[in-house]
């Protein structure tokens, strides 16, 4: 029996709980539960907790290892938690040698294994076998952030940038297709900044062409969250003229008021948003768009929201991640004048319908269109452009060429072709 994880936030957290698995069961941990948390709201670490809580009660002989950015970044509160045994730095999470357990008895005090992670300098691509109940693979290229948004306390929890050896990434990719994957999702904090610490500097653009060119068997290779800004030449060039990269670019934009992209301590304006959307949809025709922003943050204004609201026609955006602005402590914009939390929610409120508005008219220009289905599960996959369509037939991890026939209030209509 396998150790069971509890996986909360992003791609690369995902990735790294089938590492925890492997790791645990390695140590012979086999009936733990890992509860792998995320940080990047209030919210997340509120689930966190309520989840380890009934995992306690639900399996009362169990050992419970907390890690992830929640428990790097505060790992007394999770320490303090009498329903575990043992947290997890986000370095030490992934160690063997970790995941023994304390030598007092179970339900006493836990022990704690959280180093400093602003002192890692490396990280290593994972090589793992497959990704447990999931159509495609996660491939970690970075770890890391080296910005400081305002709003943002992940770099606390995930150290400076530092980036994975190419090498390294396409043996793992080559690896992972030999095991049948036909998709590969490139993951990491800040993935745009890939290479700044590698010999000669190599950026995401060279290593999205070595991977189509030394995996040539990779039927789809797609990228997660990217901030435009930092986009190179070669990428750019990549999207236009490899097929086998897919045509969806989910993007770090966070705001459309250039005040607030400034109080947050972004890099791109708003102009910069707008022209990067422009460019890559000349260069690839056929590009959707997905973006996170956030509504209610501190100082904004009517005016100010009204910007974000309209980014989503000005950038052409399909795929919304909506954050209601949630201050975490320790960051500068904890301490900015906040907005009423009600009017924060009814921002966010108004953004999501934004978002569904949006979805919906990309939803009703794919019917009748030829796509190629990536099956998820029974009866539901992805098209090229990560849309969810409504599927009959086909394995997991199949790719099924499809005709869409109509669409559901979120999802495509597809028939095999």
């Amino acid at each position: 029996m396998a150790a069971r994880v509890i996986t909360f936030g992003c791609r690369l957290n995902a990735l790294e709980s089938e590492v925890m698995r492997a790791k645990a069961d390695a140590a012979g941990m086999e009936d733990a539960i890992l509860v792998n948390t995320c940080a990047v709201t209030g919210e997340a670490v509120r689930q966190a907790r309520q989840a380890i809580r009934k995992a306690r009660r639900e399996n009362p002989a169990a050992s419970i290892v907390v890690s992830g950015c929640a428990a790097q970044i505060d790992p007394a509160s999770f320490g303090g938690m009498a329903e575990v045994d043992l947290v997890l730095g986000n370095t030490e999470k992934l160690d063997a040698a970790s995941y023994r357990l304390p030598d007092f008895g179970l339900g006493e005090m836990p022990d704690v294994r959280v180093n400093d992670i602003m002192s890692v300098t490396e990280t290593a691509g994972h090589l793992i076998e497959g990704m447990d109940g999931r159509a495609r693979a996660f491939v970690e290229v970075q770890n890391g952030c080296d910005h400081r948004c305002t709003f943002c306390i992940i770099p606390y929890g995930r150290g400076n940038s530092r980036s994975v050896p190419m090498g390294a990434i396409v043996d793992q990719i080559r690896r992972l297709v030999e095991n049948g994957y036909r998709e590969v999702v490139l993951t990491g904090v800040d993935i745009t900044s890939y290479g700044a610490d590698l010999p000669g500097r190599p950026k995401l653009g060279a290593l999205a062409r070595a991977i189509l060119k030394h995996v040539p068997e990779l039927e789809r290779l797609r990228l997660s969250s990217i901030d435009s800004i930092e986009v190179d030449e070669a990428l750019l060039a990549a999207i236009a003229e490899e097929g086998r990269l897919m045509p969806h670019l989910h993007l770090s934009l966070q705001h459309g008021d250039d005040m607030i992209l400034k109080r947050m301590k972004r890099r791109h304006s708003r102009d910069d948003a707008i022209r990067f959307a422009e460019e890559v949809r000349r260069l690839r025709p056929d590009v959707v768009f997905g973006a996170d922003l956030i509504a209610g943050f501190p100082t904004e204004d009517e005016a100010m929201f009204d910007n974000t609201l309209a980014i989503v026609d000005d950038c052409g955006l399909t795929h919304l991640h909506v954050f209601p602005f949630s201050p975490r402590p320790g960051t500068p914009a904890a301490r900015m004048p906040q907005v009423d939390r009600s009017l924060v929610k009814e921002r966010a409120a108004r953004l999501r319908e934004k978002g569904d508005a949006a979805l919906a008219a990309h939803l009703r220009a794919e019917e009748g269109a030829a796509r190629r289905v990536l099956v998820e599960r029974r009866g539901l996959g992805r098209t090229e452009h990560f849309t969810p369509a409504e599927i009959a037939g086909g394995l997991p991890g199949e790719v099924i060429a499809a005709r869409i026939t109509g669409r559901t209030a979120r999802a495509l209509i597809a028939e095999a072709a």
